[in-house]
């Protein structure tokens, strides 16, 4: 995990457990004098800028990778000037690092960002997305997973529609399908990350039945960038036809004025 992934991404009373491969990252979060440049977005000012931590807590007389406890970090953006505040609790004994508390929210980092899918998701599924990182944001794991669920569920039937107008697919055999089935049927019309990467609706299941809270929150970051990985391809799909209809309507008109 990088310091940009612990200040902006993971939910507050998520587990970052220290080992000696993310020790470093750990003194970057808790020693100003790492002076440590991370990038990130200001939801603010909404400006992706670089940000950096301002207080030393691993102090001479009070070392926090000793001693734990509760203090509080602060983060500064080079760009505006403002301050976001992050209260963390280390456990020094199972060395596990958690943030109980922060502002801005994890919520206000990413909900800016995903406005962008309201071109692909309608009002309804854009507010559950938005659902899904502010219930993980304040540490409802199984909450989020549902919202996640529902998105992913929506792009396979959204694709289902496609392919039946096209007269591609037979609804029989997709309705009877187990969710990999009707990914597999559907292969054409997803996105190919979305059907490489189709545990992504077991393991958001297994979270809803089966999973903890605490499991769930540590997965979340992981399933979310997933779905907004299918959708970023679906973005993309969607400006390159558009490229592509513009193009051929420039080429009409060009044929017309040379008379071709």
């Amino acid at each position: 995990m990088t310091i940009q992934q612990f200040f902006f991404d993971l939910p507050i009373y998520t587990k970052f457990q220290i080992t000696d491969d993310n020790n470093e990252t750990f003194l970057e979060i808790t020693d100003s004098s790492k002076k440590v440049i991370f990038d990130g977005y200001n939801p603010w000012k909404k400006i992706e800028s670089t940000f950096y931590v301002m207080i030393d807590i691993q102090g001479a007389n009070y070392a926090y990778s000793r001693d734990g406890g509760y203090a509080t970090q602060k983060v500064k953006c080079k760009r505006s000037d403002d301050i976001f505040m992050f209260y963390l609790h280390y456990d020094p004994k199972n060395k596990i690092l958690l943030k109980v508390g922060q502002h801005p929210t994890v919520a206000d980092f990413h909900i800016s960002e995903i406005k962008k899918y309201g071109q692909l998701l309608t009002k309804e599924k854009l507010n559950e997305f938005t659902r899904a990182i502010g219930l993980a944001a304040n540490g409802v794991g199984i909450g989020s997973f549902v919202y996640l669920r529902r998105i992913f569920e929506h792009l396979i039937f959204e694709a289902f529609e496609k392919a039946k107008v096209d007269g591609k697919i037979n609804p029989d055999d997709f309705n009877k399908g187990r969710m990999d089935d009707k990914i597999r049927l559907l292969a054409k019309y997803l996105p190919a990350f979305l059907v490489e990467n189709r545990t992504i609706y077991s393991v958001l299941s297994l979270g809803i039945h089966t999973l903890d809270e605490q499991t769930c929150l540590e997965h979340f970051d992981t399933l979310r960038v997933g779905i907004e990985i299918i959708l970023d391809e679906k973005l993309e799909e969607q400006k390159r036809i558009e490229k592509m209809e513009i193009a051929k309507n420039k080429i009409v008109a060009l044929k017309g004025k040379l008379g071709k």
